[in-house]
C-alpha cells in the first residue's frame, strides 16, 4: 500500500499536467480560429463579440461563421479521440481505428445512400449514418470470433472499409454530377459552412454519452487483463465489450454524420495521448483533449495553409496521419504487430 499510494498520486498529477497543457493548446487555438481569417479581429474585439457586444459584422463573423465551425471541430475530434481510445484499448491494438476497421466507412456508405437515393437530411442523417456504422461494427464482431479475435477484427475491417468505399463509388456514379460535387467534399471531410443545430445534436450526443464514458473508462483497464481476470473482477467481458463498441459506433458515426469521414484522428490522437499520460490506461480524457487539438489546428492548416485556397480538413489529417501511420509502423512497436 505505501508504494502504490505515491504512483497513483504521481500518476494523477502528471495527468491533471498533461490535460492543462492540452487544455491551453485548446485555448489558443481557439483564439487563432477566431482572430483570423478573410476579415481579421483583434481579441478584444472577438471577447466584445462573446460578452454580446460588438458592431454587427463582427457578431456575424464571429457567431455565425467562426464559432460554429470551431465547436464543430473541439467536438468532432474529441468524439473521434475517444472513439479510437476506446477501440485500441478494447483490442489492445495501437492500429485499431473507426476508419481502418470499416465503422466510418460503414456510417459514410449509409449516410451517402440516405442523401443521394432516399435525399435525407437534418437530424434524421445522423440516425442513419449510426445504423450504418453499427452494422458495420456487427459485422465485424461476427467475423472476429476467436483467440486471434484483436488480428482477426483487424483483418476483416480492412475488407470492410474496401466494400464501403466500392459502394460508396457505386452511388457516386449513379448520382446527379452536382450531388456528386457535394458528396465527394463531404466524403474528404469538412468543417465548412457547419451550422449551429448540428453542433447542437453533437453537443447532446456527448451529454448523453458521458455517463456511460465514465463507466468504459473503469472497465477498458479490466478487460485489458483478461475474460477470466475481468469475470472474477465483476466485468462481464461480453456486455462490457458490445458497450463499449456501441459507445464508439455512436460517436463515430454522428461525427461522420455531420463532418464526413475524417481520417486518422482516431488513429492518432490515442497513441500521442498515451505516452503524454505515462500508463497503459485507456487515457479517454486526454484522447479527447489531444483529437480536439489536433482537429482545431488541422482546421486551420486546411484554411490558411496555402494562400487563397481553402481545403477540406479531411486532406489535412489524411497528410498528417499518412505520415504518422508509417512512423507508427516503423517503430518498435508498430513491426511487433
Amino acid at each position: 500500500m505505501s508504494v502504490v499510494v505515491p504512483v497513483r498520486a504521481h500518476a494523477r498529477r502528471r495527468s491533471g499536467l498533461v490535460a492543462g497543457g492540452l487544455c491551453l493548446l485548446v485555448l489558443t487555438g481557439a483564439a487563432v480560429a477566431l482572430t483570423t481569417g478573410e476579415f481579421p479581429l483583434a481579441p478584444a474585439q472577438v471577447w466584445g463579440v462573446l460578452t454580446g457586444g460588438g458592431a454587427p459584422v463582427e457578431q456575424y463573423v464571429v457567431l455565425q461563421v467562426r464559432l460554429p465551425r470551431l465547436t464543430m471541430a473541439l467536438l468532432v475530434g474529441a468524439a473521434l479521440g475517444t472513439a479510437g481510445a476506446i477501440l485500441q484499448s478494447l483490442l489492445r491494438n495501437p492500429l485499431a481505428s473507426p476508419e481502418l476497421l470499416g465503422i466510418s466507412g460503414g456510417a459514410s456508405a449509409a449516410a451517402v445512400f440516405a442523401l443521394l437515393i432516399l435525399g435525407v437530411t437534418g437530424p434524421a442523417l445522423p440516425m442513419i449514418a449510426f445504423a450504418g456504422g453499427l452494422a458495420a461494427s456487427l459485422l465485424l464482431l461476427a467475423a472476429a470470433r476467436g483467440r486471434a479475435a484483436g488480428y482477426r477484427l483487424i483483418l476483416a475491417g480492412v475488407g470492410l472499409a474496401f466494400f464501403t468505399a466500392a459502394l460508396v463509388g457505386f452511388l457516386l456514379t449513379k448520382a446527379r454530377l452536382q450531388q456528386t460535387q457535394s458528396a465527394l467534399i463531404w466524403l474528404t471531410g469538412t468543417l465548412s459552412s457547419t451550422p449551429w443545430w448540428q453542433v447542437g445534436v453533437l453537443a447532446v450526443v456527448w451529454l448523453l454519452a458521458l455517463p456511460a464514458l465514465f463507466v468504459v473508462g473503469r472497465w477498458l483497464p479490466i478487460l485489458a487483463l483478461g475474460p477470466d481476470a475481468a469475470a472474477g473482477l465483476g466485468v462481464r467481458p461480453g456486455p462490457a465489450r458490445i458497450v463499449c463498441v456501441v459507445i464508439a459506433v455512436l460517436l463515430t458515426a454522428v461525427t461522420c454524420a455531420f463532418a464526413g469521414p475524417i481520417a486518422f484522428v482516431a488513429l492518432c490522437a490515442p497513441a500521442i495521448a498515451r505516452p503524454l499520460v505515462g500508463h497503459g490506461a485507456a487515457a479517454l480524457a486526454s484522447s479527447a483533449l489531444v483529437g480536439a487539438v489536433l482537429l482545431t489546428f488541422a482546421d486551420l492548416l486546411a484554411q490558411f495553409a496555402l494562400p487563397g485556397v481553402a481545403m477540406p480538413v479531411g486532406v489535412v489529417t489524411g497528410a498528417l496521419g499518412a505520415v504518422f501511420l508509417l512512423w507508427l509502423l516503423a517503430t518498435s512497436k508498430g513491426r511487433s504487430l
